[in-house]
């Protein structure tokens, strides 16, 4: 944790949020088809992986599983001093027909949600696109409102928040930085 943060989930606090949604999936899905998850590059992609493994359980059934890089569909790719880190993308199944949950880690303007969309495209025509997130700051730009939330975060536009997975991080939290940090 860096000064000027404030955890707002610990680990068992991240545990709990992504089981409901995973519970909150399987009930929207109940009849229907096992819906396919997609997780955006990088912290998006690691919580899709988590999930599929608590639907899996859950369903009894295999959950397909892919992930997105979405550097290349980014609006602001042009304006950016640096360019894209990519990572490359896997969906080693066909999308068309099926329902899609885009997994990311937190809805802030919705920008990358309509490039994760635009990508995703690429792979075939879902009948559904689902949006889950572990954490909705709101300040929308885009009209997206995500299906499944962990946490809502009120947090200003000049604050930022941090998500920490032990894949990546070695901790599993979400901190909520004051403007000076998140400037640092």
């Amino acid at each position: 944790m860096e000064a000027n943060e404030k955890v707002v989930l610990h680990e068992e606090d991240v545990r709990r949020a992504l089981t409901r949604i995973a519970h909150e999936i399987v009930e929207r899905s109940a009849g229907e088809d096992v819906p396919a998850l997609v997780g955006i590059h990088r912290r998006g992609a690691f919580l899709a992986k988590r999930l599929q493994g608590m639907l899996e359980e859950l369903l009894d059934a295999h959950v397909p599983l892919g992930d997105l890089d979405i550097g290349f569909y980014r609006d602001d790719v042009a304006t950016r001093p640096d360019a894209p880190v990519l990572h490359a993308s896997h969906i080693d199944f066909d999308v068309t027909g099926l329902t899609v949950v885009v997994v990311d880690d937190v809805l802030f303007t919705g920008r990358t949600v309509r490039a994760a969309i635009e990508a995703l495209f690429d792979y075939g025509r879902p009948e559904r696109v689902q949006l889950a997130v572990l954490a909705d700051r709101g300040h929308r730009e885009l009209p997206f409102r995500p299906d499944y939330v962990g946490k809502n975060l009120p947090t200003s536009r000049a604050e930022h928040v941090h998500v920490r997975l032990r894949e990546l991080d070695g901790v599993e939290e979400v901190a909520i930085a004051a403007p000076e940090a998140a400037a640092a």
